[in-house]
């Protein structure tokens, strides 16, 4: 038989039976469509990320406490031992004054801020007059406090947008009083929305959180590197800084790229984790592949015995049944791609989502080779039926 005859043939085949044909391939679609959605959701946090990362600049370093790292096994910031206060500001500003444009204390610490009878959860992020455009922190309305309002404490701040638009919904807050811990702030500052892991922040002195609230040690350290110098060589003068007062293990030095290198690693094994898990439908929906096209191979014995009575080969009903399978793979494949697709363009709506081409070629091709793997016993079992036998099945 030509090719294009047993195309024709398997097409007609699987449209005598619509209904069937689309539950078999339903596994193979929901499987495709789970590992491309997953992956390009995953994909859409790695550039929201990216993206904030970006957003602060590329050339900024962090010192924290304890050793951190995002590796299998690595430590997390360690605040009960926490060693981190202002004198290591100093040594930096003294030891590696050269390799640096701005630094900032950063203190942070969850606090509930009341406004007459509004209450909001938000987290207090204390740090220098300088924390702002190291942060690149954009002011909506009002200021950012000055130099002298953090060496004389001063119970000021500036709230993340979306502190403002619940505590001050209709009204300007500038100049008005809020209370944490029964302490009186005036607001002084607005910022625009950001994103959010900085839309939730009340910007406040780090020196009027340690005296008016009762936090002594800092989060962390940040420092804004100068543009033409080197980011390895910059971290490793910080660290000899820092080692001037601590020991290795009590802190940690890490640059904006190391971090996001680490985190995006992460993501990568989440997401291949995440596709072969939704691989496992794939595999279910190969087994319902095979089971419908043994039904088949049955239910056509007696078409079998004809075609092979007529002239077919063993190797021409082999290719017949194995196409019919393919065929079933291919469309369930083509299908879930469509789906993934919608659904990563309504996903788009929140976050970056994005399909990766490896995430179409493993889906698309896996769904293939489901159907060639679990199409090929049923197409030799359809080969091998004796014609005269077949003829006479009832």
């Amino acid at each position: 038989m030509r090719t294009s005859e047993i195309f024709r043939s398997s097409v007609v085949a699987l449209s005598l039976n619509k209904i069937r044909t689309f539950l078999t391939m339903l596994g193979v679609i929901i499987g495709v469509f789970a590992v491309v959605a997953l992956v390009s959701v995953v994909k859409g946090f790695e550039n929201y990320i990216t993206d904030q990362f970006n957003s602060l600049g590329s050339n900024l370093i962090w010192v924290m406490p304890g050793m951190v790292s995002f590796e299998q096994g690595g430590g997390e910031p360690s605040f009960a031992n926490n060693k981190l206060d202002s004198k290591h500001v100093e040594l930096i500003e003294r030891y590696a004054s050269d390799i640096y444009s701005e630094i900032s204390s950063v203190v942070r610490v969850p606090k509930t801020i009341k406004y007459k009878t509004k209450t909001y959860t938000a987290t207090l992020t204390g740090g220098t007059e300088r924390m702002y455009e190291i942060l690149n922190v954009q002011l909506d309305l009002g200021r950012f406090f000055s130099k002298a309002e953090v060496d004389s404490k001063a119970r000021v701040l500036i709230l993340g947008s979306l502190v403002t638009e619940e505590l001050f919904p209709t009204k300007n807050p500038i100049g008005e009083k809020v209370k944490i811990d029964g302490i009186s702030f005036t607001v002084i500052g607005t910022a625009k929305p950001w994103g959010p892991n900085f839309d939730d922040r009340v910007f406040i002195p780090d020196t009027t959180i340690k005296s008016s609230l009762g936090v002594d040690r800092y989060t962390g350290i940040i420092v804004r590197v100068k543009d033409d110098e080197d980011m390895e060589d910059a971290s490793r003068k910080i660290k000899l800084a820092v080692l001037r007062d601590l020991k290795e293990d009590d802190f940690t030095v890490m640059s904006q790229k190391d971090i996001l290198s680490s985190v995006n690693s992460i993501l990568n094994v989440l997401s291949v984790g995440l596709a072969a898990i939704a691989g496992i439908s794939l595999f279910v929906g190969g087994i319902g592949i095979m089971n419908i096209m043994l039904v088949s191979v049955t239910e056509r014995t007696r078409e079998i015995g004809l075609r092979k009575a007529l002239g077919a080969t063993s190797k021409d009903i082999l290719i017949q049944f194995l196409t019919e399978s393919i065929l079933i793979g291919f469309l369930g494949g083509a299908l879930g791609l469509i789906l993934a697709w919608i659904g990563t363009l309504i996903a788009s709506s929140w976050i970056r989502a994005e399909i990766p081409w490896w995430s179409v070629l493993l889906g698309f091709g896996f769904s293939v080779v489901v159907g060639v793997v679990f199409g090929t016993y049923p197409a030799m079992s359809a080969s091998k039926k004796d014609p005269i036998e077949s003829l006479r099945y009832e």
